[in-house]
């Protein structure tokens, strides 16, 4: 297994080694990029506006410095990191991320020999108020204690299994990369609000897994706050990974608990050379699935679990963005009774709700 303090971060460069694309300017002038003027066309590309089952995509990558999605990202597969260690720990290792689950009794005691913090601060994390009381901690509420931002931050770490020392998890987020987080969320917040008025979803794509985790918690923030009465965001999930189902799982029970309305766009994936070639380089488990086949396996995995929450929920929606004539014919077959379909006619993306 991975260490938990392993860096996911490419080294060397200004992007660290990685392929960044172009970076808007951090100041207080910034411009309209190129997804806000074309929502602000799409009202008048018909007499009656937008359609109501139109899109547009985005790509986070375009609205602030990549470098902090590459840090951001990098504290977050951490934390990820350290659950999975912590739940190997009490012999849940290889469990579905949604089927493991920690003990709070015995995370605790493990917390309390690495020094982390004092017995009475660790029984003030875990309390039922923010837990319930069912004893075990789920990596949903594992990532609430990342988000909470208070004073746990500070005695957030991992255990660097190298030197074996902890290190914090958050040191290394200055204030000027809070308001890079801030500035991002202000950005998408405009994109949300415009795609509302025009009648449109918006899709944010998917990047490359050194940008992912952080692409996918920023768009749940704005998911959290727009897909209250529909989905409005979308995020979309690469299905060449291995991690893909975890991934849609986890987001899926996140908006059941929260209350908000789930949006997926699933695709196979775009980077799978530069992946693997990374991932051989810098020496971590390649991350996309061993073969063709395992791939459609996955999609249909990820179809099937999100075809199943929109038979008993009505305000889910899925895009299928595959020009995968089998996976087509799968989607038709597995709809549940009742499902709106809608699509291009030109296009074999397929859309239900």
């Amino acid at each position: 297994m991975a260490n938990a303090n392993e860096s996911l971060s490419p080294r060397g460069g200004a992007c660290g080694g990685a392929v960044c694309p172009p970076v808007l300017g951090e100041h207080s002038s910034w411009s309209p990029p190129t997804p806000l003027r074309s929502l602000r066309a799409l009202p008048a590309a018909s007499p009656g506006g937008a359609s109501d089952d139109g899109f547009s995509a985005i790509k986070l990558t375009a609205l602030g410095r990549p470098q902090f999605l590459l840090q951001f990202s990098d504290v977050l597969t951490k934390w990820r990191r350290f659950f999975h260690q912590m739940a190997a720990e009490q012999g849940k290792a290889g469990l579905d991320a949604m089927d493991t689950k920690l003990e709070v009794a015995a995370l605790q005691e493990s917390v309390a020999r690495m020094g982390i913090a004092s017995r009475k601060e660790i029984e003030d994390w875990f309390r039922a108020e923010t837990l319930g009381v069912s004893g075990t901690l789920d990596l949903l509420d594992w990532n609430s204690l990342v988000d909470s931002r208070t004073e746990l931050s500070k005695h957030l770490v991992v255990p660097n299994m190298q030197t074996g020392q902890l290190e914090p998890l958050l040191s290394g987020f200055t204030e000027e990369e809070e308001q890079q987080m801030r500035r991002m969320l202000q950005r998408m917040d405009v994109l949300a609000k415009k795609a509302t008025k025009a009648g449109v979803r918006l899709m944010v794509d998917a990047e490359q897994t050194y940008f992912q985790p952080a692409i996918s918690r920023l768009t749940l923030e704005m998911q959290r706050k727009f897909n209250v009465e529909k989905p409005l965001i979308f995020n979309t999930y690469q299905c060449y990974l291995r991690d893909a189902y975890d991934n849609v799982t986890l987001d899926l029970e996140l908006a059941r608990r929260e209350g908000w309305c789930f949006g997926a766009k699933l695709v196979r994936g775009a980077y799978m050379a530069q992946e693997r070639a990374r991932a051989a380089e810098i020496g971590y488990e390649d991350p996309i699935n061993p073969t063709y086949e395992a791939t459609n396996a996955m999609y249909h995995r990820c179809l099937n679990y999100v075809l199943e929450e929109l038979k008993n929920n009505g305000k889910a929606e899925v895009m299928v963005a595959s020009h995968n004539e089998d996976t087509v014919r799968f989607t038709l077959r597995s709809l549940p009774c009742g499902a709106k379909l809608w699509w291009d006619p030109y296009k074999s993306d397929i859309g239900s709700r």
